[in-house]
């Protein structure tokens, strides 16, 4: 949250599992950074504080990554036991051993608990098995069509505009900035706009390639110096994916049926990260925050 207090307006959120650098507490909750270099509030109720021992046995430990859209662990190894937790794509738990169809596990704050096979990988599997390709990322975003928008949302129950871009590319092995703001400042610039500054669809259509993102900034007549506040995942055709209301795809072509005629007319820029050269674009194999290195 923007502050140490339950009330106060969510900002971001992170998936169990992943390293946060603890900076400050103050009235029972901590300020963190996350992988992607954002800083919030969270409770101390849920994190778990490591030293710097407890922290490096947590990565020289296998992982399991759950793998499933959403699900749940397991007290003993059989579905009709008793609920431990809910569970997200993304999350990150310790492999501690296999019991017939179920890995035995462990939170980070040590309790214990049972996920069926079929709904995780070890997280090195799920790593050499990530291969981030335009096709695969679009793929990736559009399981998470229908979803409902929530503000500050990064995990597959509920996302905000650039939570669905974030959560797409970490589906295929990547951390990204988090807000819309943060992102179009990273990756390579595409061009799209005409030499007034307002956007081109016949540039557009030219320049970009499926899986660039497309910026917007609010009010129809923007400029390309407008605040940023809006992001969406580039299909192809004319057509992107994003988190308005609920994720969907639109077309940014006057005479196509999903047409949005808000969202086209604010386009003020577009971003390439595939193949971009960008420290701001971060492999997760290649993370202090998820791998031992």
């Amino acid at each position: 949250r923007t502050s140490p207090d339950n009330a106060a307006e969510l900002t971001s959120q992170v998936l169990l599992g992943t390293q946060v650098d603890l900076l400050q507490k103050k009235s029972g909750e901590y300020r963190v950074r996350t992988p992607d270099g954002y800083i919030a509030w969270v409770p101390a109720s849920s994190i778990t504080v490591m030293d710097q021992t407890e922290i490096d046995n947590w990565r020289q430990s296998e992982k399991l990554i759950y793998t499933t859209e959403f699900g749940k662990s397991y007290s003993e190894p059989n579905e009709k036991s008793q609920r431990v937790s809910d569970l997200v794509y993304g999350d990150i738990l310790k492999l501690t051993g296999h019991k017939g169809s179920f890995y035995e596990i462990a939170y980070p704050d040590g309790r214990k608990g049972y996920i069926k096979k079929s709904e995780g990988l070890t997280l090195k599997n799920w790593l050499d098995t990530r291969n981030p390709t335009a096709d695969h990322i679009i793929a990736s975003a559009k399981t998470m069509l229908g979803l409902p928008y929530l503000w500050g949302g990064t995990s597959v129950k509920g996302v905000d505009c650039s939570g669905f871009t974030k959560t797409s590319f970490f589906m295929n092995g990547f951390v990204i900035p988090r807000d819309a703001s943060q992102q179009v400042l990273a990756g390579e610039k595409i061009d799209i706009l005409d030499s007034e500054g307002h956007f081109d669809p016949d540039k557009a259509l030219k320049n970009l390639k499926p899986a660039d993102l497309l910026f917007f900034a609010a009010g129809k007549n923007s400029n390309p110096n407008a605040r940023v506040t809006h992001v969406a995942l580039y299909i192809g055709n004319g057509t992107f994916i994003h988190a308005a209301g609920l994720v969907r795809i639109n077309s940014m072509l006057k005479d196509a049926a999903d047409y949005d005629d808000f969202q086209t007319r604010t386009v003020v820029a577009a971003r390439r990260y595939l193949g971009a050269k960008d420290p701001a674009i971060q492999k997760i194999a290649e993370s202090n925050y998820y791998i031992n290195k």
